[in-house]
């Protein structure tokens, strides 16, 4: 079973290390959870007019900013498939290509995902550790900053798969 599979609120005395992967792993469950609870055609319903959102295309698009950021950047590594093929021209592939996808097809493509990432975090020495290239057109970020941004980019999506879920769920079940 992987960290994500159970939650598990952060030690309130560890290392910043463990501070960051612990709450990175809380809100990864969280979107996870947020997901499984879904049948496939929740899980593609748009629930918000303003917005083409869908909840697999949410958790769809985290395991793409977990292997981009992780693997990709501050790991230095080539990115798997899907996004490896993905067409380079269709910025929201990722969000839109999970209409073809079953819920445990995006949840085993997530949970991969953040295997991966945790593979890269533990195989670097430090947080001080830089991507091989800048970011932004600025300055290579350090592992540190990709796990502070990856918390919030999967918190903040907790909170939109909330909304997207809400619908479906009685959130106070969960």
């Amino acid at each position: 079973m992987s960290d994500i599979e159970v939650e598990r609120y952060p030690d309130l005395d560890a290392d910043e290390r463990t501070t960051l992967s612990q709450f990175l792993d809380l809100y990864r469950h969280r979107a996870l959870s947020r997901l499984t609870i879904l049948s496939d055609e929740q899980a593609r319903t748009r629930i918000l007019p303003a917005t083409k959102l869908t909840a697999g295309g949410v958790v769809k698009h985290l395991a793409h900013m977990e292997d981009h950021w992780f693997t990709a950047r501050v790991g230095a590594g080539e990115l798997p498939e899907p996004w490896g093929s993905a067409p380079a021209a269709q910025s929201d592939w990722d969000l839109e290509s999970a209409a073809d996808d079953s819920v445990e097809e995006i949840a085993d493509l997530y949970r991969a995902a953040c295997n991966r990432s945790r593979k890269v975090a533990d195989r670097l020495p430090s947080l001080e550790v830089r991507a091989p290239r800048p970011s932004f057109g600025k300055v290579p970020v350090t592992l540190r900053w990709v796990m502070v941004h990856m918390i919030e980019e999967t918190a903040c999506h907790v909170g939109h798969l909330d909304l997207l879920t809400d619908p479906f769920v009685n959130l106070s079940d969960r």
